[in-house]
């Protein structure tokens, strides 16, 4: 059953109406599912207690900050030629990296089948220069890189989670329980969340009702009050990412308090000859797209590695607050 909380357990009113408290203490973290080892291995660690966005950072939301500031997003703007080496210089266009749905079964062996680069994508023209936001204000933004999360959240006065606070904020006080709501995927055969039906890539059923994103709170909240925990859009974290959970967090001689992986130096991908220089970040929660033929991972414990220069169509982000920051704002 999720915790139980008291008015006493919390430290004064929230830094934001649409932010929740979710109270420190230890979980279990991660998951031994064998077809994603990346998750494993189990182990038990401690966060303090922090604030978090209800829902991720929507259109409208995104909107505000840029017309506060008039800040451009990585999309927006050419390429960063450090990270492409190699490239023609007249290919380092603006854009974003975008679904593109093909017509039958494709081979599953690499994503290119089913994403293609497409200049001019961005956050404000998601499939494309000539697709626009204008009936999307509720739906959480996407294609926001590293650099564009970071520079929203500052503004904010806020920060992106770690990796532990994320997982614990989407587990709503369920021990061990496979989904943000429980062990059961559709209880009731209601859909508990956004995410692919049918078979990936190229069959979506859309029995929940969307095919691509969903207005933020389109589904039941978790424990916390929080909604999209799973599905949707993944969301960025601040860890860097490993292939497994590194040994000295889960087999520590005692529970490690708010771990978090500030070095990029295990991020990078050594398969990737294009990526290889390119650090990742971790991301959690699944996406519209998640699939249970080829992608499982609308969990808790759920981690994927994205390239800190990489937007894409599936990907947004959600704040938090801790205690130590919300007093020093109002100080």
């Amino acid at each position: 059953m999720p915790e139980t909380r008291t008015a006493a357990a919390l430290p004064g009113s929230p830094p934001a109406p649409t932010m929740r408290w979710i109270p420190g203490g230890p979980f279990m973290m991660g998951s031994d599912l064998a077809q994603y080892p990346e998750e494993g291995p189990p182990h038990t660690v401690t966060v303090d207690g922090f604030w978090i966005d209800q829902y991720a950072v929507t259109v409208d939301d995104f909107r505000m900050f840029v017309r506060a500031t008039g800040y451009r997003t990585v999309a927006e703007r050419p390429l960063d030629p450090s990270y492409y080496p190699n490239a023609d210089p007249a290919a380092l266009v603006p854009g974003s990296m975008v679904f593109q749905k093909p017509a039958g079964r494709v081979p599953m062996d690499h994503i290119r089948n089913w994403w293609g680069w497409v200049p001019g994508a961005c956050w404000k023209h998601p499939e494309g220069p000539r697709s626009n936001v204008a009936k999307r204000g509720r739906h959480p933004v996407v294609h926001v890189a590293w650099e564009d999360v970071e520079a929203y959240a500052t503004w904010a006065g806020k920060a992106i989670p770690t990796e532990a606070e994320w997982e614990r904020a989407a587990r709503g006080g369920l021990e061990g329980a496979t989904f943000p709501w429980g062990n059961e995927e559709n209880p009731k055969k209601r859909f508990m969340a956004n995410h692919w039906q049918g078979e990936f890539p190229y069959q979506n059923l859309k029995q929940d009702g969307f095919e691509g994103t969903a207005p933020v709170g389109s589904f039941p909240a978790n424990g916390y009050g929080l909604y999209d925990m799973a599905g949707n859009v993944w969301e960025w974290t601040s860890d860097f990412f490993t292939p497994r959970h590194p040994d000295e967090v889960s087999h520590a001689c005692c529970v490690p308090t708010n771990p978090r992986i500030e070095s990029p130096d295990g991020s990078y991908d050594q398969s990737d000859p294009g990526g290889a220089h390119i650090p990742r970040r971790v991301i959690k929660g699944g996406s519209h797209m998640c699939a249970p033929n080829y992608c499982l991972r609308y969990r808790p414990a759920a981690r994927q590695p994205q390239m800190v220069e990489t937007s894409m169509g599936h990907i947004g982000f959600r704040c938090v607050v801790r205690p130590a920051q919300a007093a020093t704002e109002m100080a």
